[in-house]
């Protein structure tokens, strides 16, 4: 059989976990309409007869302006180490401008490359074309194809062209894998999308999710979680008039997390204010977003 690892690179935005949710046909990245959704490299595993591919979402590549975005900005050049191949994913209807020119400067691809035009539902052809024009002439190799991720618009056609190109091999995980991350991350990370669609201005970008505690042995399950902030000012956003927000943002993600857990569970959320975290060492590996230094 196939296998192999391959990188899904970008800028913040572009469609990479829809991407990998359509190609598994399940939800293992959250999704949002903000960039820096994705925060950490999450592995998903493709099963089929022919192939077992193992993907990795990466975080939008971007000019850091905190030591978050620095951290994020490593995961994502770090999935290109040891992959078979890569997908870079752009967006149809925005020209080619300095975030591209950014990405492409600070990653280095030397492996098989497919290029995929994304949300092309949404451009014209012409748009289509001059990003085409750009990228084939940057990369004459790489496998150019237009994608509609989130209705699945050629999405098995881009797994079909990524078994071609990966080396026979062993499977890596048994065939009911669909992820490497634990039950603990996904919950965090179903807890900050209700977040990041809930809220609508500059708060989801300051926040951060600790685990508090789980009592996997009670019926129902419970959880309690809190909800970091970096001002006074959010945290009164995130709790809302009479914490109706938190109460909101808690309902939405009990039931996804019910749905992943397949059991009932009690969610309790709080809500902590710890200054410019996303500057801060500690917090950012106390939260998950700091690489140990090999």
């Amino acid at each position: 059989m196939k296998s192999g690892f391959v990188a899904i690179i970008g800028r913040p935005n572009v469609g990479k976990s829809t991407l990998l949710n359509s190609i598994l046909s399940y939800k293992v990245s959250i999704v949002a309409d903000k960039p820096q959704t994705t925060r950490n490299n999450i592995k998903g595993i493709y099963h089929s007869d022919e192939a077992q591919i193992v993907f990795v979402d990466t975080p939008g590549i971007h000019k850091p302006k905190a030591k978050l975005g620095e951290e994020m900005d490593k995961m994502a050049y770090s999935s290109l180490e040891d992959v078979d191949a890569c997908i870079l994913v752009v967006e149809a209807d925005k020209e080619f401008g300095q975030g591209d020119l950014y990405l492409l400067e600070k990653v280095s691809i030397n492996v098989p490359l497919f290029i995929c035009i994304n949300k092309i539902d949404q451009a014209n052809i012409f748009q289509v074309q001059a990003l085409k024009k750009i990228y084939s002439e940057k990369f004459p190799k790489a496998k150019i194809i237009e994608t509609v991720a989130n209705e699945g618009f050629n999405v098995k056609e881009l797994v079909q062209e990524l078994i071609k190109v990966l080396p026979e091999g062993p499977a890596y995980y048994e065939e009911n894998t669909i992820t490497d991350q634990d039950e603990i991350f996904q919950i965090k990370e179903i807890i900050r999308e209700k977040i990041l669609r809930t809220l609508r201005d500059e708060v989801p970008h300051s926040v951060a999710i600790y685990m508090d505690n789980i009592e996997w042995e009670e019926d129902p399950i419970t959880i309690g979680a809190t909800i970091v902030v970096e001002k006074d000012s959010q945290k009164g956003i995130v709790i809302g008039a009479k914490g109706k927000r938190i109460k909101d943002i808690g309902t939405k993600a009990r039931k996804d997390i019910e749905s992943l857990l397949k059991k009932h569970v009690y969610l309790n959320l709080f809500v902590r204010v710890k200054e410019d975290w996303r500057n801060n060492d500690s917090a950012l590996k106390e939260f998950g977003y700091k690489r140990d230094k090999k």
